[in-house]
């Protein structure tokens, strides 16, 4: 019998590990593991090409790129990516995991007024919306979320994360976060690890990943990496932005031709919202032409 309870335990903890190895961005910690060193120097690179060194040195501007084309084995590259920023209106995409956290459970109906009040928070950035999504959910239930064990998109441990403190409108900050003080803040990491948790399907179920994914498609407002990409071909992007005054703030889900990709860029400079249009482009052509140049060379070498 107890040869038995030891083989039981065993095959737990192969389950539990193969868990986290198929689910690596439910972890805070997880994704980090994942850095590729090539592709990080090609980050670096750029860095330098665009003459940004010194602005990541100082942490005016942070950066993460996550390749999912596999998503069990993503390819990190980052710079300064545990370091929070104010975020501006980024921080939404915590309001729009709150309302589907609520809706999943059934205590929010998706309706078509919640359903349209949550698309234009995210397209067109409605401060309205956000403000009255907010307080529909909770403001203490937003940040609770966030915190939860579940999702863990703000962890004390990995220097905090997405926060959201205040409404959209003109009042004053209910509670900021714990580490910084600020009142709509993000780390680059974590905002990424938003997007991993949506595209692998471990922030709700299947139909309302859709659901969220499809609020998050078409952006309205056609600057930083939306601009940036726009020569790309076949590109679509699921994105949330953020700006105000010289905070300059973009994240998105990119597909194309096949490849997939998070970009997570956060300035602190006049020039930040031009910093993350020229990124775009040379953070894409890193992940779906080189990916894409390797395949026809390893076609032709068979």
């Amino acid at each position: 019998m107890g040869a038995y309870r030891i083989t039981i335990g065993l095959l737990l903890g192969l389950v539990l590990n193969v868990s986290a190895v198929a689910n690596p961005g439910s972890d805070p910690e997880a994704l980090r593991e994942d850095v590729d060193p090539r592709l990080q120097r090609a980050v670096d690179s750029n860095l330098d090409a665009l003459g940004l060194r010194n602005a990541a040195r100082d942490k005016r501007l942070c950066l993460a790129l996550i390749d999912i084309t596999r998503p069990d084995h993503p390819r990190l590259a980052e710079v300064n990516g545990d370091y929070m920023m104010y975020a501006a209106s980024l921080p939404k995409i915590a309001i729009l995991l709150g309302a589907f956290v609520e809706i999943e459970a059934g205590r929010l109906r998706l309706d078509d007024e919640v359903r349209d009040s949550l698309t234009r928070m995210v397209r067109v950035s409605s401060n309205t919306d956000a403000t009255a999504m907010l307080n529909r959910v909770g403001k203490t239930r937003v940040n609770q979320i966030l915190q939860s064990d579940r999702f863990r998109l703000y962890d004390r441990r990995m220097n905090g994360g997405l926060w959201v403190g205040k409404e959209y409108a003109k009042a004053n900050t209910y509670a900021p976060d714990p580490l910084h003080n600020l009142s709509h803040g993000a780390t680059a990491l974590q905002a990424a690890r938003f997007y991993y948790l949506l595209e692998t399907g471990q922030l709700v179920n299947p139909q309302l990943t859709k659901v969220m994914k499809t609020m998050l498609s078409e952006p309205g407002i056609h600057h930083k990496f939306v601009k940036g990409l726009e020569a790309r071909p076949g590109v679509k992007i699921y994105r949330k932005s953020g700006t105000w005054e010289q905070w300059h703030a973009d994240s998105a889900l990119v597909e194309a031709q096949g490849y997939k990709y998070i970009i997570v860029g956060l300035a602190h400079d006049a020039a930040g919202g031009d910093w993350l249009v020229k990124l775009a482009p040379r953070m894409h052509d890193l992940i779906v032409p080189t990916r894409l140049a390797e395949n026809r060379s390893d076609v032709t070498t068979r």
